[in-house]
């Protein structure tokens, strides 16, 4: 289904999942190009952003469209999704992963305007728990507290924040202990939504996530040394000219107010990449 104000394609509660179809696929971008050229004609904006930011974005695009005379839609997803789909073909005007290196497959195939790209924000990564308890990051500790329990977590290959949570617990040398309690999701608000479920005992996500959900608590927070910096690459599409819109857009992100916006959701300013 189209959601115009929280996304592309409608993500609760199933999210966009890949499929191997060669018909589905055609038909998946026929509908975003169709859907890309009406949008374009009204200059409008639609951007592809992970699924993490879909709070703080849709509160920037609320603001954002008060002053301009563009409307902002938004395709929610992990970053490996939304990265094939604009490689795929899929007209996005910007697009905002939670990593550089989703962020660097897009550039390999010339897909986005390399000058454009900027760091949007950066993140926490953390435990959350419907419990309201504090856990020690050690073997000892989530040994006892875990249990027999499960963990929710992102794909571990895939997405950002489980390719992030895993190399926290290697870090610390937990991944071994909890490997075979992990239940993968195609994204970390998934993994949010399990925990919020009581289907898991934790969930390995960020820190705006357990501030966008209030019947989760943040049980641990990951020492940042544990794991490459979470940060927020944004850049506009490089196939085409940019819109007006896009570009008014994408101007707005770097805005005090957006920046104030992403504070209230509990991002954090952008730091500069060490990966």
């Amino acid at each position: 289904m189209i959601d115009g104000r929280t996304g592309l394609l409608n993500t609760a509660p199933l999210y966009f999942r890949k499929h191997n179809g060669g018909i589905l696929r055609l038909l998946l971008i026929f509908l975003w190009i169709s859907l890309g050229s009406s949008l374009a004609r009204a200059d409008n904006v639609l951007v592809f952003a992970a699924a993490s930011l879909k709070n703080a974005l849709d509160e920037i695009g609320t603001e954002f469209e008060r002053t301009q005379p563009h409307t902002v839609q938004f395709n929610f997803a992990g970053s490996s999704q939304i990265a094939r789909q604009v490689v795929a073909g899929a007209p996005a005007d910007l697009l905002i992963t939670a990593n550089v290196l989703w962020m660097d497959e897009v550039a390999s195939h010339q897909a986005i305007m390399t000058d454009s790209r900027f760091h949007l924000a950066s993140n926490r990564l953390v435990i959350a728990s419907v419990a309201r308890e504090q856990i020690a990051l050690t073997q000892e500790s989530l040994q006892s507290t875990l249990g027999s329990g499960h963990i929710a977590m992102a794909l571990i290959d895939a997405v950002p924040a489980g390719m992030y949570g895993k190399a926290a617990l290697e870090a610390l040398d937990l991944w071994t202990d909890v490997q075979g309690q992990i239940v993968q999701t195609d994204h970390v608000r998934s993994a949010l939504r399990l925990v919020a479920l009581g289907e898991v005992r934790w969930g390995i996500v960020y820190r705006s996530d357990v501030l966008a959900d209030p019947t989760v608590f943040l049980a641990a927070e990951f020492p940042a040394d544990t794991h490459p910096p979470i940060v927020y690459p944004v850049a506009l599409m490089g196939r085409n000219e940019p819109s007006k819109g896009a570009t008014a857009f994408h101007a707005y992100l770097k805005s005090e107010r957006a920046q104030q916006i992403l504070t209230k959701h509990g991002f954090q300013p952008p730091v500069e990449n060490r990966l």
